[in-house]
């Protein structure tokens, strides 16, 4: 058989299918998995209620606000009580919990070698558990990441520029992921021992400069003769990855492949190369190997969607590529729906946004991330949402080029190794704190200018994120089939709200009106905003 024939029937089981099913192994960082059918049981259980004697007891939402003032920083509210058939005379956000979408990979940031540099060199040992247990952790308030992403060699957010093989020897006898080992590394390890559910990205920012047109790992682009040497080169790297207990969930062939930088590691690479080399090189030899590492094309802007549209297009590529990976710095978050209507059993990873100097208003980004990444891209069908930097330095380092004034979702004092938490760890704390790995997203009717995203948990938990960006205080209800409860939002501010249903709940997963078809996100109706260059 084929390995194109092989890999279409692996391709025809959905990306979401095909990493719920793999869960119940132990062999990517000792994570216990869980099997798709046993999901499939626990949603429907979670979705049909459970049936007891006696009545229902009224849901009670927890309640956890960020505010633009900074008034509230992810404070937890007095509780939401729910009634049944409540009179609310106001704007109804309503839950379908009968309508399903994507699960939920989980939220995060990447892990850059400066990030981890800092981490491990800048911070004492009882400071670095203490900020690792707050990021990966879940005990105590933890924001409970479970996805992040990390660089295979150097980006413009390293000490300097480095691949893992740097003589030019295509047999690679040179490969060494000793850099990563230092810092990268055992960075990730500590996350897994916190969060065993965290899901690790890769992606290259350049394949060595002796493979590529411009004899640099700066500009120029992959010569076709090495396709095959470099597809050596990236399963190299996931295997030695393994042996140091570094799992690779998910791999990127190249970040950002419709830029040059000119300061920093970076490769031009079209889509038509980028089809072949994963049709006919990558994808067959992964295959081979037995390794069940998930392929993602673009990983670039939402303005070009015609780039990961014309790599699905062929036929060999496709039968490969998992998903589709979206960065945030120009473009519209829509065009991640647009690819997913075309290719409706492919994922969606938004993988990439920077904040820093250029957005310094706390308010402003915040709801602009809120708006845009934590609601907009998982309602355009984001399985994984992922912040740059998950710490830089009070200079917005180290770096070796490209950005110079980034922000990390926190900063870490080089001096003294105090934290700083910015407007990133509250806007991503909203979502990752509370959506589970394994969640799913549900049906969402947005009401009083209100914009909104809405999951249910594993354990039938309820999670709604929503968000005021007008300049007035909203009160409005939210319903979940005959429940409501009265909430109140102020201006330019964002809360989640948590709630188990009860035993009985009359009525449950009645759908509340009309909702979206699949396919079709609130995202799409939003004005398009655009976030830096």
């Amino acid at each position: 058989m084929s390995d194109r024939i092989l890999a279409q029937a692996f391709s025809s089981v959905s990306a979401d299918q095909r990493r719920l099913e793999r869960r119940i192994s132990v062999g990517k960082g000792a994570r216990v998995k869980l099997l798709a059918p046993l999901l499939a049981a626990l949603m429907a259980l979670a979705g049909a209620g459970c049936v007891s004697a006696g009545e229902p007891e009224e849901p009670v939402a927890r309640v956890w606000v960020t505010s633009g003032d900074r008034s509230q920083m992810l404070s937890e509210q007095a509780p939401l009580r729910f009634a049944v058939d409540a009179s609310l005379e106001r704007p109804v956000l309503a839950l379908d919990v009968a309508q399903r979408f994507q699960h939920m990979v989980g939220f995060g940031a990447a892990i850059t070698d400066a990030s981890a540099w800092l981490i491990q060199t800048r911070l004492t040992p009882p400071q670095r558990a203490a900020l690792m247990q707050e990021l990966f952790g879940r005990d105590a308030g933890g924001l409970g990441f479970s996805f992040t992403r990390i660089t295979i060699g150097a980006s413009d957010f390293s000490l300097n520029h480095y691949s893992l093989a740097d003589a030019a020897d295509p047999t690679l006898q040179d490969f060494s992921t000793r850099r990563m080992e230092e810092s990268v590394f055992p960075t990730v390890r500590q996350a897994l021992a916190l969060n065993p559910d965290l899901e690790v990205m890769a992606t290259p920012w350049s394949a060595p400069g002796w493979m590529k047109t411009s004899g640099s790992m700066i500009q120029g682009e992959l010569k076709p003769e090495f396709y095959a040497v470099y597809a050596d080169y990236l399963q190299h790297y996931i295997e030695a990855a393994a042996a140091q207990g570094v799992p690779t969930d998910y791999l990127s062939i190249q970040n950002e492949p419709d830029f040059e930088p000119d300061s920093y590691p970076g490769m031009r690479w079209g889509p038509q190369g980028r089809a072949t080399f994963i049709g006919r090189h990558l994808g067959p030899r992964l295959l081979a190997a037995g390794i069940e590492t998930d392929i993602l094309d673009w990983d670039h802007n939402w303005d070009q969607p015609e780039q990961a549209l014309e790599v699905l297009s062929d036929p060999d590529a496709q039968a490969f590529v998992a998903g589709v990976a979206w960065h945030c710095y120009a473009g519209d978050v829509a065009a991640q729906t647009h690819v997913h209507d075309a290719y409706p059993d492919k994922s969606a990873f938004f993988t990439e946004c920077s904040g820093g100097g250029w957005a310094p208003d706390f308010s402003d980004s915040f709801v602009w991330m809120m708006k845009n990444l934590i609601i907009g891209s998982t309602n355009a069908w984001a399985s994984g949402v992922l912040m740059w930097n998950l710490a830089l330095d009070e200079n917005h380092g180290p770096h070796s080029g490209g950005c110079g004034d980034c922000r990390g979702v926190v900063t870490i004092d080089s001096r003294t190794g105090a934290v700083q938490r910015n407007q990133e760890y509250y806007a991503f704390g909203h979502a990752s704190r509370f959506v589970r790995t394994g969640a799913q997203r549900i049906g969402l009717v947005e009401a009083g200018g209100l914009l909104g995203v809405a999951f249910v948990n594993l354990d039938g938990e309820r999670v709604l994120v929503v968000l005021n960006e007008g300049s007035e205080t909203v009160t409005f209800g939210i319903q979940d089939g005959s429940w409501q409860a009265l909430a109140e939002l102020p201006p330019k501010s964002a809360a989640t709200y948590a709630w188990l249903p009860p035993a009985i709940s009359p009525e449950q997963g009645r759908s509340s009106g009309p909702v979206p078809e699949p396919g079709t996100p609130e995202s799409a109706r939003r004005e398009a905003v655009d976030h830096g260059d």
